[in-house]
């Protein structure tokens, strides 16, 4: 198994923290409109919003893999976008994430309210094929699709 590898930016190592999540059981279609939402806000703000979604008092806006996602009335003008859900179980993964990177952060010292969410992405992980006997000697695919979840805070003035 190779390593991991964060992208490249051009920031200064010590002002950063870092966390991945890896082969996270989550639709990547839902991880995806998560992860855009939140990427470039406050720490803070972000968790907020997340744990808002989780009650249901606001939605996350759907810009891509957005077929059938209803125009919810508690989906907020900013975003200037109808579709939208509650992915709660995506929601419940990106929260761990920041918890940890968080956390990370916290040992290196950084101010935990001056954290800004620099990078924030979801990508597919492993495909894990599993089949299911029929009858008459068929069988039919039964895939679980895993997710990876990175996140890069860094500390701004």
């Amino acid at each position: 198994m190779g390593n991991w590898v964060y992208p490249q930016l051009n920031v200064d190592e010590l002002k950063i923290s870092k966390a991945v999540l890896r082969d996270v059981q989550v639709s990547i279609k839902d991880l995806y409109n998560v992860c855009r939402v939140i990427r470039g806000m406050n720490l803070n703000e972000a968790k907020d919003f997340l744990n808002r979604v989780l009650e249901e008092k606001e939605a996350v806006p759907y810009w891509r893999y957005n077929t059938g996602a209803s125009h919810k009335s508690k989906l907020s003008r900013k975003w200037k976008i109808k579709a939208g859900r509650y992915p709660k179980k995506a929601i419940k993964y990106v929260l761990k994430l920041l918890e940890n990177a968080e956390a990370n952060a916290s040992n290196k010292g950084l101010d935990s309210s001056k954290l800004i969410i620099r990078h924030l992405a979801a990508h597919k992980g492993v495909t894990l094929k599993r089949y299911m006997p029929r009858a008459f000697g068929r069988a039919t695919p039964k895939y679980k699709r895993t997710s990876n979840i990175e996140v890069i805070l860094e500390e701004v003035e």
